[in-house]
């Protein structure tokens, strides 16, 4: 049975669940938010649709035992006022990281023991620290991280060499955050290393495209949505289907002992292996400031202190 919990129901959360009901991706779908009208709206809301739809899913609301037997929890509660106008997504851990507080026990008591998915933001401090207060093996635990980057990063380039951006490959690597980079080593268009492309790129224009994406999705209307939700749906599907596809997610990796942006294979038990591309040297370094920037954000959570 496809199974599948979401626990936060903003913009993020309804999004994905509307993309799973109506796509028909899941059988049954958990909906949990602190604010119970806002959970029973959108229940009547996804079954409203449901009746112009060739598939149909079961949705249970506001029932933290009924996540036991479920495959994926997403977890995007959080609050996007704390954000801030300059993007800072560090301003969101005093509220989201007392939430994975509250919450974490309620998904351990559950009986759970599926895979979480965390998007709530800073996703990289996040996802360490549902992995800590879950107990659950790291494999198992891992955030939405630099994939709506490198999605933007794939935009850029599509972009700039005016071609699709779905010809574009590569990753962004690091923090999903200010300090994220793309790894240009690895990107490449229409399957050929990008830097061999007979065209004038401007990298450090290009990388700045990147996080701008980001910008202009948010600050017009306060929020983003339907890329990250999309992501979600992705990588719930990619989990369910076993598809063993490479992504950029927030993954653990052993030897920096840090939850960051990499290429990793996904699969039915998550984070099924890492894929180890070689990066120079000066994409070496970022990533070593990178990590160190989201160890630095650890300091803030109760258990480091």
């Amino acid at each position: 049975m496809r199974k599948v919990g979401i626990i936060g129901l903003g913009h993020v959360g309804a999004t994905l669940a509307y993309r799973l009901v109506t796509e028909n991706l899941v059988d049954e779908l958990v909906l949990i938010d602190k604010n119970e009208k806002l959970a029973v709206s959108e229940e009547y809301d996804l079954l409203d649709a449901q009746v112009f739809l060739t598939g149909k899913s079961k949705i249970i609301i506001q029932d933290y035992q009924a996540l036991k037997d479920a495959s994926i929890i997403v977890f995007c509660a959080g609050q996007i006022s704390a954000l801030g106008d300059d993007g800072d997504r560090f301003r969101e851990l005093d509220i989201t990281s007392k939430i994975v507080e509250e919450i974490a026990p309620k998904i351990k008591h559950s009986g759970f023991d599926g895979i979480v998915l965390t998007i709530t933001n800073p996703c990289d401090v996040i996802a360490t620290y549902m992995q800590e207060l879950t107990g659950f093996e790291p494999n198992k635990v891992f955030g939405t991280g630099t994939m709506l980057d490198t999605a933007r990063m794939k935009q850029a380039v599509g972009r700039k060499l005016a071609i699709d951006s779905r010809n574009i490959g590569g990753y962004v690597y690091g923090e999903h955050g200010d300090s994220q980079f793309v790894a240009w080593s690895t990107v490449t268009a229409g399957d050929r290393p990008l830097l061999t492309w007979n065209k004038e790129l401007d990298l450090a224009e290009l990388d700045e495209d990147v996080r701008a994406g980001g910008w202009k999705a948010f600050a017009g209307k306060g929020y983003t949505s339907y890329g990250i939700a999309t992501c979600g749906a992705q990588l719930i599907q990619m989990i369910l289907n076993d598809s063993k596809s490479v992504v950029s997610v927030s993954a653990y990796n052993k030897q920096a002992d840090a939850y960051y942006g990499q290429p990793v294979v996904i699969g039915k038990n998550g984070i099924e292996s890492f894929v180890d591309c070689q990066l120079t040297e000066k994409e070496k370094d970022s990533l070593t400031s990178s990590i160190q920037i989201i160890k630095n954000g650890l300091t803030y959570l109760p258990y480091k202190q």
